[in-house]
């Protein structure tokens, strides 16, 4: 079987086609790089209204099987920004790591990361995780810093693979060029 992964871009601006999203298009950009394992994607451009989010969530995970979803926008302190408050409220565990590990690689570039709240969570068999809303963000706060070859700052996909193994979700490889998965020795592969 191989990994559904969706992906929601929430923007009050670009889901009125007043401007065109970037957020989408970097995610799927970032994936085909990053991903060695065969996936499928299913994308949804959303404004930022939590009964909105919350329902395209449970839709991901609940109707169209997705095992992991990123989203991207609305997870600021501005009003309207309620990304965070929709992905917990479908929550069925908080896994905070993922927040603190991006707000850790942002602060290396922008002060003003202090203001994010993306979170990570579970519901069911499925990884949310909430993703900055730039493209440059994005890609820095998956794949990691890096000073030449060395990764000084690991980025939060390379802890994804395994946490989807140990919710139950089909394996999935990286390329580690891009960002190289960790997991711990005892992790085998099923079938292998």
């Amino acid at each position: 079987m191989s990994i559904k992964i969706g992906l929601v871009s929430i923007s009050d601006r670009a889901s009125q086609g007043i401007y065109e999203d970037k957020g989408i298009p970097a995610l799927l950009d970032w994936l085909s790089l990053a991903i060695a394992t065969p996936f499928s994607t299913e994308t949804r451009l959303i404004a930022d209204e939590q009964a909105l989010i919350e329902a395209t969530l449970r839709e991901l995970v609940d109707d169209v099987g997705c095992h992991l979803v990123l989203t991207t926008g609305g997870t600021g302190p501005a009003p309207r920004d309620v990304t965070p408050e929709a992905t917990l409220a479908v929550a069925d565990r908080v896994m905070p790591g993922f927040g603190e590990q991006m707000r850790q690689i942002s602060l290396k570039f922008v002060p003003t990361a202090i203001l994010s709240r993306q979170v990570g969570v579970i519901r069911k068999q499925s990884l949310i995780l909430n993703l900055p809303g730039q493209p440059k963000a994005i890609r820095e706060t998956l794949e990691g810093l890096r000073d030449g070859e060395q990764v000084v700052v690991p980025g939060i996909f390379a802890a994804v693979p395994y946490c989807l193994d140990l919710i139950g979700a089909p394996w999935l490889e990286t390329r580690d060029a891009v960002v190289k998965a960790f997991r711990p020795k005892s992790a085998v592969k099923p079938g292998a």
